[in-house]
């Protein structure tokens, strides 16, 4: 008995133990996320831009640098416990020299460094094809070699892709999702590409692959993660919309992403996105949807509370840390930077100058002015070949020309506008042909807004139909009015020429002739005609409102 009375208030006091330490109340989970990084480890040429939504003045704030990210990275680590660091997409492709001339590898070390744990795989990731990217999650050095001179261990985070199909096995070519379990709470990362990515990328970087409708890919994965104990859901998708205000705002928010989240299984709790560049914190029938940017220049911080009883996301809240200059390095990640740096000045130098800032921003009519700079350079390289006329895709002008150290401008500078290596390709068009590329700019998948070289040029009207906008009339090209029987000599990039950008009739080209590389032509351009000032010529008109009723 005296055994027995002993041991009650010891049971009880275990008991009160116990429960002072069951865990009660819900997790708070941290998501920090990117996307569109793009390779970019040093501070990127543009800044973060805005839009004033009441006075739709556009500002940009100097912002990024992977260096300042880690710092950002560490202040969030140290407040939350339950951390996590994801991606949702181009992490890699079309970047400045310092990774993309080493294939990439310093911008997988980099996301090594700052403790990447999952990446949802965009489009650019199959910039170089299949192979090249499975060597990116896997390690190893290309054909030619690791051009850093060390050997390449690949990622330590995961490449996610639902909807990414191989041909011949009927298989993901990546993991559908992972799962990651926070206090005993399971969540779900479901990683998927846009699947309109066959058309803005060259055939053989995608061939074998099918790219499945996202929503449904998502919705078909939703039984099977409930089985598996999961109720929590968030989405990391390489799709994305439009704004107009900061990087937390939400304002006149449109875009194909829109459509997407909508059908997505109410299971879905939090949707992380990227490709257009922009940043925003939306909620959409409810759920949160968000985006960092591009370039590394913001950073989102989501916060979610899990409820222990249902294992659900019971509330979701996000945050875009602009990545200011004035936030302090981390110096590891500052050293990868400067190392990538010095191991550049073999290959970097000065290849001109410009006299301010040219801007790669397009106006209303859809022009910019680095795109005709762009356009003419081309035209330039090519007039041996028959040239007459030169359209760029603005999805190619990856940053802006900025005016730093007094206008000098680097061969750096010029490869983070131009970095994908595509060759010049000079092909004859009849002149109804030339007419119906530049309909073909409205397509599905919206507007492709061709920057045209000096001589020529086009009117618009928004007010016609897809396949009827423009005016027939105002096309110009090498100064003559366009005659529809007449052939025509007209160059643009292979990715063009192969039909990139839903641009199907340029495929019909007769008489190709390939030249130098794009950035090649540029650069030669630039070292011709220095110093550059921004072109203020007109080439494309859109009709306004009040002459539509004229």
């Amino acid at each position: 008995m005296f055994l027995f009375r002993l041991i009650l208030p010891l049971l009880a006091l275990t008991l009160a133990t116990c429960a002072t330490h069951t865990p009660r109340g819900p997790v708070i989970v941290m998501l920090a996320a990117i996307n569109d990084f793009h390779g970019n480890l040093e501070l990127p040429a543009g800044g973060l831009p805005k839009i004033n939504s009441a006075t739709r003045e556009l500002t940009r704030t100097p912002s990024g640098s992977v260096a300042r990210m880690a710092t950002v990275l560490e202040r969030l680590r140290a407040t939350h416990p339950h951390f996590a660091f994801v991606s949702a997409g181009d992490l890699v492709g079309a970047s400045p020299l310092a990774s993309g001339y080493f294939d990439d590898e310093p911008a997988i070390e980099a996301m090594n460094s700052l403790g990447l744990d999952l990446n949802g795989v965009g489009n650019h990731e199959f910039d170089r094809g299949v192979a090249e990217l499975q060597r990116l999650q896997s390690g190893g050095c290309p054909r030619d070699g690791c051009k850093s001179g060390q050997p390449f261990g690949g990622a330590k985070f995961q490449f996610l892709a639902a909807n990414v199909i191989v041909r011949e096995t009927g298989k993901p070519l990546f993991a559908p999702y992972a799962i990651r379990e926070f206090s005993g709470i399971k969540v779900a990362f479901i990683g998927v590409t846009l699947k309109s990515t066959p058309a803005i990328l060259p055939p053989k970087a995608v061939a074998g692959l099918d790219f499945h409708d996202e929503a449904d890919t998502v919705n078909k994965l939703v039984p099977e993660l409930k089985r598996a104990g999961v109720e929590a859901m968030v989405v990391l998708i390489h799709q994305g919309g439009f704004q107009r205000g900061g990087p937390n705002d939400c304002s006149e928010f449109r875009g194909p992403i829109i459509d997407v989240v909508q059908r997505f299984d109410p299971a879905v709790d939090v949707v992380i996105s990227g490709h257009t560049h922009q940043a925003y914190v939306c909620r959409i029938g409810g759920r949160l949807l968000t985006s960092s940017g591009s370039y590394g220049r913001a950073l989102t911080a989501v916060e979610m509370t899990l409820d222990r009883a249902s294992r659900d996301v019971i509330s979701a809240h996000a945050v875009n840390h602009v990545v200011r200059t004035d936030i302090p390095e981390n110096p590891l990640l500052a050293a990868l930077a400067l190392r990538q740096a010095q191991l550049l000045k073999r290959v970097d130098r000065t290849v001109g100058r410009v006299t301010q800032t040219i801007t790669n921003s397009l106006n209303a009519d859809g022009e910019s002015p680095l795109g005709q700079l762009i356009a003419d350079a081309q035209l330039e390289a090519t007039r041996e070949a028959g040239a007459e006329v030169a359209f760029m895709n603005p999805g190619g002008i990856r940053v802006p020309v900025d005016y730093t150290d007094g206008g000098a401008v680097t061969y750096s500078a010029l490869y983070a506008v131009q970095p994908f290596g595509n060759h010049l390709v000079t092909l004859t068009l009849r002149g109804r042909q030339v007419l119906q590329l530049l309909e073909q700019q409205w397509s599905a998948n919206g507007l492709r807004r061709l920057q045209i070289s000096k001589g020529s040029g086009f009117a618009w009207n928004p007010g016609q139909p897809e396949g009827a906008r423009i005016v027939r009339d105002s096309v110009v090209i090498n100064g003559q009015p366009l005659q529809m029987e007449r052939d025509y000599r007209i160059s643009v990039n292979n990715y063009l020429a192969d039909g990139g950008d839903n641009l199907p009739i340029l495929r019909e080209g007769r008489n190709r002739v390939t030249g130098m590389q794009d950035l090649d032509a540029l650069v030669a351009y630039f070292e011709k005609w220095s110093p550059m000032t921004p072109g203020r010529e007109r080439r494309v008109r859109q009709i306004t409102p009040q002459e539509h009723g004229r």
